[in-house]
């Protein structure tokens, strides 16, 4: 099953022989887009019941490494509420080869996204990533619409609506940078809220206005330290001690932060969360890809229903 990361290390360590810090943090990036992009943790699926593939859903990284229970009731709730119409793509968008200025390789890892869209013959990607939204945006021709702004459109998941009504938690929104200047998916996510009845309260820096979470660019790998100190102050504007957010690298973020954190699509498929459901989410490197690759399979499942 692994053996591709065997494959990476037998032709990669000889290049970064050295115990130099700078070539330890190039090469854990290479390896996260090598696998990223390898056969092992992606894969590209057609919508079921051999239906047109009109839409295409594109998790990206994070969230498949987060959950994949999250990833199967995304999928399915697409399908219900499109008609059958929606097919996948997972795969990494690029964004840790553009930070490391690998422009040719950028160019032919876009070039490959492209190629396994086309070949589904889908007109929209979904996503629900913000670094992939704005990646699509930048890079590809392909129409692409964020997750955060579809759902109000579509409804909500059977049984979701008021769900949160009763619950004791009061959340601040933590909006991820990459889509600051997108205010319509920071709308987006305030209707759902609103529509499940959890309350919310505003931080001083969000919406346009929002901070990082310390994770954009790579930092954690690339500057650890000044990673751990944004992500702390993020996590200390909390004013209510219970954060929600809409992107798995936030989350994971937060939490390491010291505040509970919890996905969107974990409150929009689940019933009431209160604060004695709070706990620890994050996983080890290894575990997240495992992760990953599960929510690969639940893809590959939900295509073929």
């Amino acid at each position: 099953m692994f053996d591709c990361i065997k494959e990476f290390w037998k032709t990669k360590t000889k290049k970064y022989n050295t115990n130099k810090l700078s070539k330890k943090k190039n090469l854990t990036i290479d390896m996260h887009q090598f696998l990223g992009f390898s056969r092992l943790f992606t894969t590209k699926n057609l919508a079921p019941k051999q239906k047109k593939t009109k839409y295409l859903f594109f998790p990206g990284c994070s969230f498949p490494s987060y959950t994949p229970e999250g990833v199967e009731n995304i999928i399915k709730y697409l399908n219900e509420k499109l008609d059958g119409g929606v097919g996948s793509l997972q795969m990494c968008c690029g964004e840790p080869t553009r930070v490391m200025g690998q422009v040719a390789r950028l160019e032919k890892r876009i070039a490959l996204i492209e190629q396994n869209i086309t070949k589904t013959e889908a007109e929209e990607v979904i996503v629900a990533c913000q670094t992939c939204f704005i990646t699509f945006q930048k890079y590809m021709k392909i129409p692409v619409k964020s997750l955060w702004t579809l759902i109000p459109e579509l409804g909500l998941p059977r049984g979701q609506e008021g769900i949160g009504v009763n619950s004791d938690i009061v959340f601040n929104i933590h909006d991820s940078c990459p889509t600051r200047n997108n205010p319509e998916i920071h709308k987006g996510v305030r209707d759902i809220m609103d529509r499940l009845g959890y309350k919310y309260e505003e931080l001083e820096l969000s919406g346009t206005k929002t901070m990082c979470c310390g994770l954009k660019g790579m930092a954690l790998v690339l500057n650890p330290p000044v990673a751990k100190k944004i992500i702390n102050n993020r996590a200390c504007s909390s004013t209510t001690g219970f954060m929600l957010t809409y992107c798995a690298a936030c989350r994971s973020a937060l939490e390491i932060g010291g505040v509970d954190t919890i996905h969107l699509a974990d409150l929009l498929f689940k019933p009431c969360y209160t604060k004695a459901q709070a706990q620890a989410r994050n996983l080890s490197s290894v575990d997240q890809w495992k992760t990953r690759y599960k929510s690969k399979q639940v893809l590959i499942k939900e295509s073929k229903s």
